[in-house]
């Protein structure tokens, strides 16, 4: 694969869940016990896994499966969503070299975006002492659409002053790399993770085993 040029990035949007946050223990733990307050069968960790990445609505509707009514899965949805909320970081952390690397990216202008609800994902990043890297941080139900819809990506370009061709993506789904390309910027994928991703359908321009490996990246040592 031809190595992209990377010198004029000038602005980062980032995923959380699998990208910035080892999320997944959580998640499945509050899918499980949602699914046994509805009185159905809990699900394999890699069954949920696989549903994560579209937001918190269709995570609770593929666990459900079908056969549930509207007023099942709203039932559902407000469960998670309360259990995931007093559960959230009970296991959940960065992974290794994330905040090394945000720290050597911290002059750029770097944004979150993910499909999980708003809320939660700022407090997620207040408690890993996070947030202070970024200039916005925006959920599922922060625009009228979600990833790999591209409006919430202009949107943070637009807030953080800077043009598609400047700007990367970095995730660790075939969503992220979507929305990167219907956004019309380059695309980082995270070689760990749990999100979907097929990668010869959805190929991103680089590809990273740790974050700090963006941040060698953007910035290479000098002559």
């Amino acid at each position: 694969m031809k190595t992209p040029d990377l010198s004029s990035v000038r602005a980062l949007i980032f995923d959380l869940d699998g990208t910035l946050i080892d999320s997944k223990r959580d998640l499945i733990r509050s899918v499980n016990a949602m699914l046994v307050e509805m009185g159905c069968e809990t699900l394999h960790e890699d069954t949920i896994s696989g549903y994560i990445g579209h937001g918190a609505p269709k995570l609770v509707g593929r666990a459900l499966g079908n056969g549930t009514t509207e007023e099942e899965r709203e039932q559902a949805l407000k469960f998670f969503l309360a259990h995931y909320e007093e559960h959230k970081l009970d296991s959940t952390c960065a992974y290794p070299g994330v905040a090394d690397a945000l720290e050597e990216l911290r002059d750029l202008p770097m944004a979150v975006l993910t499909n999980k609800p708003v809320r939660v994902s700022k407090r997620i990043l207040e408690g890993l002492e996070l947030s202070r890297y970024f200039r916005a941080v925006y959920g599922g139900n922060s625009f009228e659409t979600k990833k790999p819809d591209p409006l919430g990506a202009k949107k943070i370009l637009e807030e953080l002053g800077a043009a598609a061709g400047e700007a990367m993506i970095v995730g660790d789904s075939e969503v992220d790399i979507q929305t990167a390309r219907n956004a019309g910027t380059l695309a980082a994928a995270v070689n760990y993770g749990f999100g979907t991703h097929d990668r010869a359908a959805y190929p991103a321009d680089l590809y990273i085993d740790r974050l700090t490996d963006l941040a060698t990246a953007l910035r290479p040592a000098k002559p």
